[in-house]
């Protein structure tokens, strides 16, 4: 098993793990990126954004990733395209991570931007049609759907604060619910029911999102699960939100965790363990943006290079460790 040394680990590699690695390296630390299974995360498969600064005519997602990868690259950032499944945290620093090709990586400091994943349907058309029609942030992307016809899947806070932002946007928001009432609060209940832009669907579930020539949402079906009458509709915009995952369960408990398996933060950003921050999806369940992702970034990496300054004399060359292991 080969062991490779380095001074910072970023585990994940959306804007936050990106804005990360920019900032270790142009402070001269060695950072490592492990990529995980796509490189600039959720941000990579959305087609077009237009509310990250910097881009008045908008951007692309892939563009968005290229151009952050390639400027933590221009700093000395190694990028490993792979997946990290297993961490030794406990036994503090230098901290342990291996990935799934076998590959070890040992670093003095590690951050966090692993991130969290929007629960899926898992339905037929879903994948095919994300970026295009098919959306689980209403913040991102419900500028595109301007006069469009659009239903919400959910039934929760979440689904109805996204519902009543789209009302600012479609024609028509209809939520779709696999029950006859919400789990929502009572005051966002109020305000929903209270909107003519809203209109609900009981006890149905969405099995399957239909597309046209032109590679985007025309349609859904849909089944009421309590007479099974399966029908088919005509929409624009297919918003999913049902909740999220967290992707905390490769640290093993090692790192704390809220009950939905969120990483514990400080207001600088660090975990339980010392010399372990984290940044992103990873903590926030309330914003979910890729600035306020890159700010974590940012904020994060300052953390990590104050950390390691303090202590710089502790510090092995490695330079010196790299001689000692050949």
């Amino acid at each position: 098993m080969k062991v490779n040394r380095t001074r910072v680990v970023v585990i994940g590699s959306g804007p936050a793990g990106l804005t990360a690695a920019l900032y270790t390296s142009r402070a001269q630390l060695e950072t490592v990126v492990i990529t995980g299974p796509q490189l600039g995360g959720q941000i990579a498969t959305t087609h077009e954004v237009e509310n990250f600064p910097g881009f008045p005519e908008g951007t692309t997602g892939p563009d968005l990733v290229e151009a952050m990868r390639a400027q933590a690259e221009k700093f000395g950032t190694q990028y490993v395209y792979d997946s990290v499944t297993n961490v030794d945290f406990e036994h503090g620093t230098p901290f342990r991570v291996e990935t799934g090709s076998g590959e070890v990586y040992v670093a003095d400091a590690v951050i966090v931007t692993i991130g969290a994943n929007p629960r899926k349907l898992n339905i037929p058309g879903e994948a095919e049609y994300v970026g295009h029609g098919v959306s689980y942030c209403a913040t991102c992307d419900g500028f595109f759907f301007r006069g469009k016809d659009i239903v919400v899947v959910g039934g929760g806070d979440s689904a109805l604060q996204e519902a009543l932002f789209l009302t600012k946007f479609g024609r028509s928001v209809r939520i779709i619910h696999r029950r006859d009432e919400l789990r929502a609060s009572v005051a966002l209940q109020t305000r929903v029911f209270a909107n003519e832009k809203i209109s609900f669907t009981w006890d149905t579930v969405v099995e399957e999102v239909k597309g046209g020539p032109n590679g985007s949402v025309t349609g859904i079906v849909q089944r009421n699960v309590k007479t099974g009458e399966i029908t088919e509709h005509p929409v624009d915009g297919v918003f999913i939100f049902i909740g999220y995952d967290p992707n905390s369960g490769v640290f093993n408990g090692q790192l704390a965790t809220d009950a939905a398996g969120y990483v514990i933060i400080d207001p600088l950003y660090r975990t339980n363990i010392e010399g372990v921050v984290a940044a992103g999806e990873i903590h926030d369940q309330t914003f979910r943006q890729a600035i306020t992702a890159a700010g974590d970034g940012c904020a994060a990496a300052l953390t990590t290079i104050d950390w390691l300054q303090d202590r710089e004399d502790e510090l092995e060359p490695l330079e010196a460790i790299a001689e000692a292991g050949d």
